[in-house]
C-alpha cells in the first residue's frame, strides 16, 4: 500500500478521535485528517463551554429509550462501549467527572476545552498520525470497496477507512454536511437533515432582554391558535434570540410540528409549584412587611432575580413608582397573574448555526449495528452525528459519539 495507513478516520471531532484512538490501541497504523486547525472544535462549545459528557443513567434499557426508534439498533454497540465505558475512559485519563442535576455528566473543571485535551493526549500516546489543516474532497472506489481518500490534490490509501465528519449543527465549526454529500455520492441512503435540537425564537422585546438569565424550574404551557397544545417544566434560558435550555432544546420538535398547525404562543409559569390564590398570599405578606416602598423596589422581591427590568413594563396599569399601601386587590392579583402566565409570541426555530443536535442522516438499515461498518463498503465506518439517530439534550448525543466511534475503531 502507497501510504501504509491500516485506517484512515476523517473528522476530528468526538467520534473520530475516540475512533483514531482506539484503533492505534489494537495496533493499527491510523491516520486521522481534520479540516480545521484545531481538533474538537466543535466539542468546545457544547454544553456552553463545560461539555455534557454523558448521561449517568445506570439503566441500560431506560438510557437507550431516549434514542426513540434507534433504541434496539443500539443495544450491540453500548455492550460494546457504554455509559461506564466513559466514565472510566476519561477518569483514567486523569479528568474526574461531575454528576449535575437530571444526572447530566460534565468534567469536573467544568471546561470542554479539557475534554478535547484528553481525548488529544490519548491520540498522542496511542501514536495515532494527525493531520490538521487537511480539507478531504471524497472518497476514490473500486472493486466494491473505499480505495482511496482526497485530500486537497493527494491521494491517501488505507485499508479501512471511519467516516467521522459530524452532521450540520454549528457549521462555523466545520459541520458543514460533507459527510453527507460523500455517502449520498457512493450509493448511500442519506435523509435530509434538519434542525432538531434547537432553541425557540419569540417575538417578544421582554424575553430578549432577559438575555442570560436562566428560571431553573418553570413551567411552559405552549397553544396552538389559542388551544393548549402541551405543557412542560424544567429550566429554561432566556437569550438574545428566545428561549433556550435543556426544556425548550427538548421540545423544538415537537415546536416545529406545532408551527405548521398555527400560530404558537406560550405562558410561561416563573413559580409552578404553587396555584394562584397561594402566590397571592405570598405576595401580600411580602406587601405588609413594605407597604411604604415603591412597588419597583418591592417587584424585585417577588419576581425572580434578574426579571425586573423587562417584566415590571408588561404590568401597563400600574405605575412602578406607586407605594404598596396604593395598590388595589386587583393590582396585586394583577401581578401575580402575569408571574404565573407571561405571555410569549413564538416565531420560529432557530437554524442549523444555533442547534444542538441535527436530525436525519446516513440510513440505519445501511450500517452494521455491531460494527458500524457500511453494508454497502466492507471496508467503512460510519460513526457519530452522521447515523440517522434522534437523541434529546442531557449527554445522549456525546455518549453516542463516544460509542459508535469505539465501536468503528474496534472492527477495522
Amino acid at each position: 500500500m502507497k501510504n501504509g495507513y491500516d485506517v484512515i478516520v476523517i473528522g476530528g471531532g468526538a467520534s473520530g478521535m475516540m475512533a483514531a484512538g482506539r484503533a492505534a490501541e489494537r495496533g493499527k497504523r491510523a491516520l486521522l485528517l481534520e479540516k480545521n486547525k484545531n481538533l474538537g472544535e466543535k466539542l468546545k462549545i457544547t454544553g456552553g463551554g463545560r461539555c455534557n459528557i454523558t448521561n449517568a443513567e445506570e439503566s441500560e434499557h431506560i438510557f437507550l429509550a431516549h434514542y426513540g426508534q434507534a433504541a434496539r439498533w443500539l443495544y450491540s454497540p453500548f455492550s460494546q462501549f457504554g455509559v461506564k465505558d466513559t466514565f472510566s475512559f476519561f477518569e483514567k485519563g486523569g479528568m474526574p467527572l461531575v454528576v449535575e442535576e437530571e444526572k447530566r455528566v460534565f468534567p469536573q473543571t467544568e471546561k470542554a476545552a479539557d475534554v478535547v485535551q484528553a481525548l488529544i493526549e490519548n491520540l498522542k500516546e496511542k501514536k495515532v498520525e494527525i493531520r490538521t489543516q487537511a480539507a478531504v474532497n471524497g472518497f476514490l472506489t473500486g472493486k466494491g470497496r473505499i480505495q482511496k481518500v482526497i485530500v486537497d490534490k493527494e491521494e491517501l490509501a488505507a485499508s479501512s477507512f471511519i467516516l467521522s465528519t459530524g452532521g450540520l449543527s454549528h457549521p462555523e465549526t466545520g459541520s458543514t454536511g460533507d459527510g453527507f454529500r460523500w455517502l449520498e455520492e457512493i450509493g448511500h441512503t442519506v435523509q435530509v437533515p434538519t434542525p432538531d435540537l434547537v432553541p425557540i425564537a419569540v417575538k417578544d422585546s421582554w424575553v430578549k432582554e432577559l438575555s442570560g438569565i436562566t428560571l431553573s424550574n418553570a413551567k411552559i404551557t405552549f397553544f396552538i391558535d389559542k388551544k393548549k397544545n402541551l405543557s412542560l417544566k424544567g429550566k429554561i434560558l432566556f437569550t438574545h434570540f428566545g428561549l433556550s435550555g435543556p426544556l425548550i432544546l427538548n421540545a423544538s420538535k415537537k415546536v416545529s410540528d406545532m408551527l405548521r398547525e398555527g400560530i404558537v404562543t406560550a405562558l410561561i409559569d416563573a413559580f409552578p409549584d404553587i396555584d394562584l390564590g397561594e402566590f397571592d398570599k405570598k405576595i401580600t405578606e411580602i406587601f405588609d412587611a413594605n407597604k411604604n416602598k415603591a412597588i419597583k423596589n418591592v417587584f424585585a422581591i417577588i419576581a425572580p432575580e434578574g426579571m425586573v427590568k423587562a417584566v415590571l413594563p408588561l404590568l401597563k396599569n400600574i405605575d412602578p413608582e406607586k407605594k404598596v399601601h396604593s395598590i388595589t386587590k386587583e393590582e396585586r392579583r394583577e401581578m401575580a397573574r402575569l408571574l404565573k402566565t407571561l405571555p410569549v409570541g413564538i416565531s420560529g426555530l432557530m437554524g442549523y448555526d444555533k442547534a444542538i443536535v441535527v436530525d436525519g442522516g446516513l440510513s440505519l438499515q445501511e450500517v452494521d449495528a455491531k460494527t458500524m461498518r457500511s453494508k454497502l463498503y466492507p471496508n467503512l465506518y460510519i460513526t457519530g452525528d452522521l447515523l440517522n439517530i434522534n437523541r434529546p439534550s442531557g449527554g445522549y448525543s456525546l455518549q453516542l459519539c463516544w460509542t459508535t466511534g469505539y465501536v468503528a475503531g474496534s472492527h477495522t
